[in-house]
């Protein structure tokens, strides 16, 4: 019955380890993990059960096919080339000396198929398209709209307004400063575009490229005969004159020994036979590269002799070479072809590279466009690249050239090949091309074909590294390059609040047709009734006979009346206060970045108010984390553990519990101690002329020691150890300098892992010297040793191992294997010892969880006839036609058994500066950070530790399947473990951010393949909710698109403010979709700043520009927002009050030159000044306090609600400004002291309009938090300006540009002499504020917000005093300390990732309060932060009152202030605590605030007992130590505790509570001082 057994579904294949894997939850099938090494652990064993999945899929589905396998290499290359996923768009093919299918061409003969140019843009706009696009841009906004039809409206006189000629001004002013600041936006990028598509490439010239029509220019250069085809463009000209003036030619040479020579000059003006010899039969030359001009053309003329010029004659050394050049009859070079040899190398422009033509790549020039390689320098075909512009990574990458064409070195053998380059589309995937090269064999004529894979395309961007010269095909170009189809235009962002004030404006324009409407309505009724006075008084009024074209009338001139309910100046305000945002973060010296020589760089100006409301922030790993700088830190050999560094990841989890007692300054003291140690005892014991002491980081005196005594078994194991790293690699050795620095060693390598292992190895005694075609050459000790290389077995991410076969010096075959320690552990012999394996495994579970990347090194010798045997094995398989990859595998797999353990490795990705202080600065901003990155999952999981974003307390969930159904139920499962523990998901907008260790934390680290599963339509709702429910998400192996989309689904799926940050080119598509893109400046330049909003040249700048920036941006528009709305509101319904009184026929209450001059003059300045340098609390209060963050990610500064609130101020203040004058006018002596009266409307009109003035401009002092001298005098200059226009204004003419009635005329003696006047103004305007005064005197005294408890600790408290901020008036003092706060002096220049072993920077002491046994066991609730008074304060003012709460939902991350309480013997006195009363303090202490007990904690709890002297990175501006003035002990102001922290929701909700048993597990006493 075994025979018909069901077999199981490959999707039903399982592994049977997780049967009995305690990984697993029992009920949820889910695998979680915490510890760094058991998440690294995992995610080897996933990666191993995924590929065992596809192998068995893979056999399987060998066994059941029906069609017949290839039998040929040229089937086996179809059938491989057309796999993969289907691909949209049509196949190109691209043509090579051969003519094109006649189904190619059109009826003209002409090229059918058209490729984009190689010219690119960024910018949005071009010198033709700018104004239309631009004003469509800005019609887009509602309120732009309604402004051109009212400024239409006021042509016609018939509605009455004042000057039509004026109503156009304020929109024209608008849109042509938004026009002007969108085209300086554009312009720099623009600039940036034709940077790049100036760069100089050397293509092959006076050659046929049959792939493009012969006049390919468009149909408007045609049209003006512009560029005709043969004639160099000026820019092309400038180019190779300016080169031509170098008068050198360059000779690149490539030796038979595999020796790489580098690029040499000659003097091109010396004679012929004193250049180089042709390379023999064995080498390979390229001739010299030339730069030609104009009079050059047409081919074949002898060239003019110039003075400087590139030489007398035409140097090309092909036309000399036709009869000497190797006659190979492999490959595309076909010699019996007849050939011009007029082609030669010429000098061009990027933009100007066409699909098909021939590009030749020198070292250290970037790639133009997607190129396949032809042909390079090195005799295999082997050529090195840098993708550090693509991904931020600086490692080499390996690419290959086509054997078919590997052999091709000059202009005439190009001329003389003819083959076919069939193409897959052009696509966005980075990781994947497919394309066939077909040509004819030379000799027999047989068609024949090459597969054409990643491995062989250059993408544009690409650096070339350690390789001569590189000779391409161009295949892709501009647009249609990868990088580009990443990347995507250039969008227009609009802010979130410049959406909502669309909603604004619509409401605004909502009421106003209300009220215009209920005057036109009540206008026509009145209008039709006959015996009123209107008939006898007022004939000839009425614009028509028709009571109701009359009402319409009177509907559109109200319309103009009132239009400022819809202020135009608002939108001009916020450009003005946009553009002066952003140069105050341009001009912001804590995020200058002195390397670079550049500060912060705002390129969109209109979206720093989006800054304050980030919720999530999509970061890029290498590059932008990261240095991509590998340092050699430990290592294990033979169970014994060397080095002393440490680690961030160490730091920072010293950190969180307490036990960072080491002072950075004297750990790196110590460090260098033990290295001069080390150092000496190694130069005692031999000579190492390649060693580079500043460089080493393995700090081990212990090795050094173990090292001399040759006469113990462990120096031998080191002696090996350090031999296998020398030996175990694919490291490039470079000498920069060989002539003045003979011993100088770069290495470059493909990963930056095996750079730093064989840098290490060097600077201990084991240098690596170089490696020539089969040999190897190391020193060991000061010995020289030459190692015979026979073969290499390359690492891969399925390997995750590589090995050498190598010979060595005695004979002996040796192997040496690296690799992943669960790898290498399953390779090992039976024999090693089970100790050794147990210890060694101990110390790289130490070492992952501390941060380091770890690796295994393992060794064994190999018999000879065993080595024979297996080479068979090997090139059999190598030569297979199918699977090819696996057979490879499993013959490398054969000969990596029996394995010895010599040790292991651990390698520290080294952070940028400040990295983990930032990302916990953020965190307790209640920022989520989501890592995006290309590496594998081991490197990514890596980095999240060591960078505080993973941590030990979380349950990490690692995502990996190979189906939809996989994913979704892996998804599935941890949404019901995240159930479980943490109950149903809310997602309220007023809950948003989280907060940090206020419950249980999850992660989930997701891999490329799983989460292509996770974005497909039907799974990604699952998808979003886990990731958003996560404080951590990691995704591995992730291309540029999937970036995008991930971004793309969290901004539209959770309505939340994204930010993507990123160095690379891979990194533009996410920076373009996020709400906001930051770009980090690169050493090279970075196609990532260019195409983002804002761009700066560290990570860590980032907690300044979103906590402070950002903040006061979101905070200041906010304000100003809602502050315009109201003052237009009140100002055009004190003007509706007016309409009962004059039939509603729109009769102007003001002075048509008030109007005009309300919202560009009179109340201009104060709401400007509100929106550009208000503050809130300071900036260092800020970092400080970064809890204060999440009411911007709540959106709870700028709501409807506020917006409603402000108008309905603006409605009672312009009924009491109106009708206070108007009663007193009404029952009051309406005369003046001169005998004249007082009852015309120029002067009821003006009374109101200065008292609404008046009460306007103080209405927006009221909600100024930081006056300045520019605040004084703007708000009461505004109202000065505006009474000096009165008195003006009183002795124009009767008739002028505002008026012709005269009705203004001597007003100033009428009103301002008359006490009547000044009465109503003064009366109205307190009358109109009081309201507003007593709501804010009341929720500032009882339900204060976060921001306005540290305000007033900042202003009043002793806060500065604890942040070590000298007073303003005590920094005038002789005595004050100058050096009191180094940590803010100078920020973000120092942390401990920055500390080097060579400085002597020295923080001022600090008074630290003595630390108490009982400190670690307070239990803190995390809804109050406080500032504690003196002791003797508690003790002398016992008195019980009102405690501070808040509820559990609305509990914020916590202060960033940490260090513990001094804890005090148990009191049985009650706690004194009131939220409005500030207690009596000594005279050298301000203002103290007494703290609540709660019983509630929901924190983590907190192991600081005191702070060390630090700098302020390591602080992570969250532990500023405890400064105190000279009269103050130290122990009198304990420094604040991290685990206090803000309300969520930012409301102080005092209740009553009773004081705790002072015996209760939860009792704990406070020092004096207030619940904030």
């Amino acid at each position: 019955m075994s025979l018909f057994k069901r077999h199981p579904q490959p999707d039903e294949v399982t592994d049977n380890d997780e049967q009995d894997n305690d990984a697993i939850d029992p009920n949820l099938r889910l695998r979680t993990v915490r510890t760094a090494a058991s998440t690294i652990a995992e995610s080897i064993r996933s990666e191993q059960r995924a590929q065992k999945r596809r192998t068995t899929r893979s056999k399987r589905s060998l066994f059941f096919r029906r069609e017949k396998r290839p039998k040929t290499a040229e089937s086996a290359v179809s059938n491989a080339t057309s796999a993969g996923p289907h691909i949209p768009g049509q196949r190109r093919n691209i043509y090579v000396n051969t003519p094109l299918s006649p189904s190619e061409l059109d009826h003209r003969g002409e090229p059918v198929a058209r490729y984009a140019r190689n010219k690119v843009r960024t910018s949005k706009y071009t010198l033709l398209t700018f104004l239309p696009k631009n004003l469509l841009e800005q019609f887009h906004r509602i309120a732009n709209i309604y402004f051109l039809a009212l400024v239409i409206f006021q042509l016609f006189p018939v509605f009455g307004a004042a000057s039509a000629s004026t109503a156009a001004l304020p929109l024209l002013f608008i849109l042509a400063v938004t026009a002007i600041k969108d085209g300086v936006e554009d312009y720099r990028r623009a600039q940036l575009d034709e940077e790049v598509n100036t760069s100089a490439v050397t293509k092959l010239g006076q050659w046929r490229n049959v792939n493009i029509r012969s006049d390919p220019r468009p149909w408007y250069q045609r049209l003006l005969r512009i560029n005709p085809p043969g004639k160099v463009s000026r820019g092309v000209q400038k180019l190779r004159e300016k080169e031509a003036g170098q008068g050198m030619q360059v000779i690149l040479n490539k030796d038979s020994s595999g020796d790489r020579i580098s690029l040499s000059t000659a003097d091109l003006n010396e004679s012929m036979p004193s250049l180089p010899p042709i390379a023999g039969l064995g080498g390979r030359q390229l001739e010299d590269i030339q730069s030609i001009d104009s009079h050059t053309y047409p081919p074949g003329l002898p060239r003019a002799d110039e003075a400087g010029g590139w030489g007398r004659q035409n140097p090309s050394l092909a036309r000399y070479q036709q009869s000497v050049t190797s006659r190979s009859s492999i490959g595309v070079v076909d010699w019996k072809r007849r050939t011009t040899g007029a082609a030669q190398w010429e000098r061009t422009l990027w933009k100007k590279l066409e699909v098909g033509d021939i590009v030749l790549l020198r070292e250290n020039e970037q790639v133009p466009a997607d190129i396949v390689v032809l042909s390079t320098s090195d005799p295999n075909g082997v050529c090195y690249v840098e993708t550090k512009n693509l991904d931020g990574e600086t490692n080499l990458k390996l690419r290959k050239a086509l054997r078919a064409t590997s052999s091709l070195s000059s202009e005439e053998e190009i001329e003389r090949a003819s083959f076919v380059l069939d193409s897959e589309p052009p696509h966005q995937n980075l990781y994947l091309f497919n394309a066939v090269l077909r040509y004819n064999d030379s000799t027999t004529g047989e068609p024949r074909r090459e597969g054409v894979t990643i491995n062989e395309l250059l993408l544009r961007g690409c650096t070339v590294r350690n390789t001569t010269w590189i000779i391409g095909l161009v295949a892709f170009t501009g647009p249609d390059t990868k990088i580009y189809l990443n990347g995507g235009l250039t969008p227009s962002k609009q802010s979130k609040i410049s959406k909502e004030t669309n909603f604004n404006v619509i409401v605004n324009f909502v009421f106003l047709v209300i009220i215009c409407s209920l005057s036109a309505i009540i206008s026509g009724v009145m209008d039709g009734l006959q015996a009123t006075s209107t008939k006898i008084y007022e004939q000839g009024v009425d614009p028509t006979n028709s009571t109701i074209l009359n009402a319409l009338v009177t509907f559109v001139s109200c319309l103009i009346a009132f239009q400022n309910i819809v202020p135009v100046s608002l939108f001009i305000s916020i450009e003005i206060v946009k553009t002066i945002q952003a140069f105050f973060i341009a001009q912001d010296v804590d995020m200058y970045y002195k390397p670079f020589d550049t500060a912060c760089v705002p390129k969109n100006w209109g979206i720093s108010d989006d800054l304050g409301q980030i919720e999530y922030i999509f970061s890029d790993k290498t590059g932008t984390l990261t240095q991509n700088v590998m340092e050699f830190q430990k290592c294990s050999i033979s169970g014994v553990v060397y080095g002393e560094g440490v680690t961030e990841a160490q730091r920072g989890a010293a950190k969180r519990q307490g036990r960072d007692d080491v002072d950075p300054e004297e750990l790196s003291h110590k460090l260098a101690t033990l290295k001069d140690d080390m150092v000496n005892k190694l130069v005692r014991l031999f000579k190492n002329r390649y060693a580079q002491v500043d460089k080493l980081t393995l700090i081990s005196p212990k090795l050094a020691q173990d090292i001399a005594d040759r006469s113990s078994q462990q120096a031998s194991h080191i002696i090996a150890f350090f031999r296998a790293l020398a030996v175990c690699h694919t490291v490039l050795a470079d000498k920069p300098d060989p002539s003045t620095k003979p011993y100088y060693l770069e290495y470059k390598a493909e990963s930056p892992d095996e750079a730093a292992l064989v840098a290490a190895a060097r600077d201990v005694g084991f240098p690596f010297v170089g490696k020539s075609k089969d040999t190897l050459d190391i020193e060991v000790l000061g010995q020289p040793e030459q190692y015979t290389l026979l073969q290499t077995l390359e690492f891969n991410s399925t390997r995750k191992r590589m090995s050498v076969i190598v010979r060595a010096p005695d004979g002996r075959i040796i192997l040496y294997c690296k690799g992943a320690d669960a790898v290498i552990y399953e390779r090992l012999s039976p024999d090693v010892d089970p100790l050794l394996k147990e210890k060694t495994s101990r110390d790289m579970d130490m070492f992952a969880n501390g941060g380091l990347r770890t690796l295994c090194v393992a060794y064994r010798v190999l018999a000879e006839d065993e080595f024979l045997s297996w080479v068979r094995t090997y090139e059999a398989a190598s030569s297979a036609t199918e699977n090819r990859d696996e057979e490879i595998e499993k013959a490398a797999s054969a000969i990596e058994q029996s394995l010895l353990l010599l040790g292991a490795t651990a390698l520290e990705d080294k952070l940028q500066v400040g990295v983990p202080e930032a990302i916990e600065t953020l965190h307790r901003a209640g920022i989520k950070l989501w890592i995006l990155t290309g590496d594998k999952l081991q490197t990514a999981i890596e980095i999240g530790f060591s960078c505080n974003l993973l941590k030990q307390d979380m349950e990490i969930m690692i995502l990996s399947a190979d189906s939809p159904e996989e994913t979704r139920a892996q998804i599935e499962a941890g949404l019901n473990k995240i159930s479980s523990a943490l109950g149903p998901p809310s997602w309220d907008p007023k809950k948003r951010g989280f907060v940090p260790g206020a419950q249980a934390a999850f992660a989930v680290v997701i891999d490329g393949e799983t989460l292509r599963h996770a974005l497909s339509p039907d799974i990604k709702p699952l998808f979003l909710n886990i990731g958003t429910q996560c404080e951590t998400v990691v995704c591995c192996r992730v291309s540029p698109a999937q970036k995008a989309l991930t971004v793309k689904l969290v901004k539209e799926g959770r309505k939340a403010m994204t930010l993507s940050i990123g160095d690379g080119a891979n990194d533009v598509a996410m920076i373009q979709e996020a709400n906001v893109g930051c770009g980090l400046l690169g050493h090279e330049g970075s196609q990532a700043a260019m195409s983002a909003d804002y761009a700066f040249g560290q990570f860590r700048f980032l907690t300044k520009l979103l906590l402070v920036h950002g903040r006061w941006s979101y905070q200041r528009i906010a304000d100003m927002h809602s502050n315009f709305f109201y003052k237009t509101v009140m100002w055009t319904l004190a003007m509706f009050w007016f309409l009962p009184f004059c039939y509603f026929d729109a009769t102007y209450l003001y002075d048509y030159s008030f109007i005009l001059l309300y919202n560009l003059v009179f109340t201009a300045l104060p709401v400007i000044v509100l929106g550009a340098f208000d503050q809130d609390i300071n900036a260092k209060a800020a970092l400080a306090f970064p809890e204060l963050y999440v009411r911007g990610i709540r959106g709870l500064e700028y709501t409807r609600l506020k917006f409603w609130t402000f108008m309905l101020d603006g409605l009672y203040q312009s009924a009491v400004v109106f009708f206070i004058p108007y009663l007193a006018w009404s029952f009051g002596l309406a005369v003046s002291w001169n005998g004249k009266g007082i009852d015309s409307l120029a002067d009821l009109g003006t009374t109101v309009a200065v008292g609404a003035i008046f009460t306007a401009n103080t209405y927006v002092g009221m909600n100024t938090h930081y006056w300045t001298f520019i605040t004084w005098i703007v708000v009461i200059g505004s109202s000065l300006v505006m009474i000096l226009w009165v008195v003006i204004y009183s002795y124009f003419p009767p008739s002028n540009f505002f008026t012709s009635t005269g009705a203004f005329v001597d007003e100033v003696e009428i009103l301002f002499s008359n006490l009547i006047f000044w009465c109503s103004v003064v009366f109205s305007a307190l009358v109109a504020l009081a309201p507003r005064f007593i709501y804010k005197f009341v929720r500032s005294t009882y339900a204060p917000l976060d921001k306005d408890i540290v305000r007033e600790a900042w202003v009043g408290g002793d806060l500065k005093d604890r942040l070590g901020i000298g007073h303003r008036k005590m920094s005038k003092s002789k005595h004050s300390d100058l050096e009191a706060a180094p940590m803010f002096r100078d920020p973000h220049v120092r942390s401990a990732s920055e500390l080097t072993l060579h400085q002597t920077y020295h923080p001022t002491s600090l008074a630290l309060p003595p630390a108490k046994p009982e400190a670690d066991e307070i239990s803190q609730d995390r809804d109050t932060f406080i500032i504690p008074s003196e002791q003797n304060l508690l003790d002398s003012q016992p008195e019980t009152s009102h405690l501070s709460y808040y509820s559990p939902t609305d509990i914020p991350s916590s202060s960033p202030i940490a260090s513990s309480f001094p804890t005090a013997e148990p009191s049985n006195k009650p706690l004194t605590s009131s939220p409005t009363h500030l207690s009596p303090t000594s005279p050298h202490s301000p203002g103290q605030i007494e703290p609540p007990s709660s019983s509630s904690n929901y924190s983590r709890p907190s192991y600081l007992s005191h702070v060390t002297e630090e700098s302020f990175e390591l602080q992570d501006l969250s532990y500023p130590p405890t400064w105190t003035h000279d009269s103050v002990p130290a122990s009198a102001h304990p420094p604040l505790s991290g685990t206090e922290s803000l309300a969520g929701d930012g409301r102080y909700r005092p209740e009553e509570t009773v004081a705790p048993d002072a015996n209760s597990d939860d009792s704990r006493l406070w020092y004096g001082g207030r619940a904030l």
